[in-house]
């Protein structure tokens, strides 16, 4: 399975994924032809996405889903809360339930909690390869733990530094919001988490929507390491995804 974070952040985000027969993206919270352009810089071209599975429905996940759907044939499988939330027609889309297997993609969906009216995490399965990914949620519940436990990727959020956040200039009502069950994860919860669901099979970890405002790679970075040797637990490979800057193009 090969990914690359096309973009991540509060100005827009999307995950491209590929197996031996399906193109896909997690959200696409850029412009159209902002995607189209990071998808060609990778050597794909947008007609051949086959599918866009959703994370939930803030702009910043969604913002170019209309466009890129009427001009593409990529069908959008989403819950029927979320299209709601949408106000607008999909062409092509599915409503998708706690399990999908298409082509030669597995697919496992879990409950995250942020402030929409429905939101999800996946599991994509590809020939016995797993990747996670998790991002806009306040917490974990840990009955989602058996489903992502011992996963070979984890693509996960590491919004912000609470520190940061607290003395930084968002207004208390949106530092609220963002500290809240319904809001994102910080740093030391994220490092939290994964130090509960790294396994012996897991090889990477890749942290996204990291706050440009109140966070930092290093203090992400950070954390995350003073968790791991904490617990005395091997850390994998860490990659920091960026707002303006794609990945490289990697395989799990």
């Amino acid at each position: 399975m090969k990914v690359c974070q096309l973009a991540t952040g509060s100005k827009g985000n999307s995950s491209y994924f590929e197996t031996g027969k399906v193109r896909f993206l997690v959200d696409i919270g850029l412009s159209c032809a902002q995607e189209e352009k990071l998808l060609a810089d990778i050597g794909v071209n947008a007609d051949d996405i086959d599918f866009i599975f959703i994370t939930h429905t803030h702009s910043d996940h969604t913002a170019g889903l209309k466009t890129f759907t009427k001009k593409h044939r990529a069908k959008v499988f989403l819950t029927p809360p979320m299209l709601r939330e949408l106000k607008f027609d999909l062409p092509n889309y599915e409503f998708i339930g706690e399990e999908l297997e298409v082509a030669d993609l597995g697919v496992i969906t879990f409950k995250t909690s942020h402030d929409v009216a429905d939101s999800n995490g996946y599991v994509f399965v590809h020939k016995g390869r797993t990747a996670v990914y998790i991002t806009d949620t306040g917490y974990l519940n840990k009955r989602v733990f058996d489903k992502i436990t011992n996963r070979n990727l984890y693509i996960i959020e590491s919004n912000h530094d609470v520190k940061m956040l607290r003395e930084g200039p968002y207004p208390y009502r949106l530092q609220q919001r963002i500290l809240s069950d319904e809001g994102h994860l910080s740093n030391k919860d994220t490092s939290y988490y994964l130090s509960q669901v790294v396994g012996p099979k897991t090889e990477k970890i890749v942290l996204i929507h990291l706050s440009e405002s109140n966070n930092t790679p290093q203090l992400a970075l950070s954390c995350l390491k003073e968790t791991f040797e904490r617990e005395n637990l091997k850390l994998p490979e860490v990659v920091i995804s960026y707002q303006h800057e794609r990945t490289e193009v990697y395989e799990v």
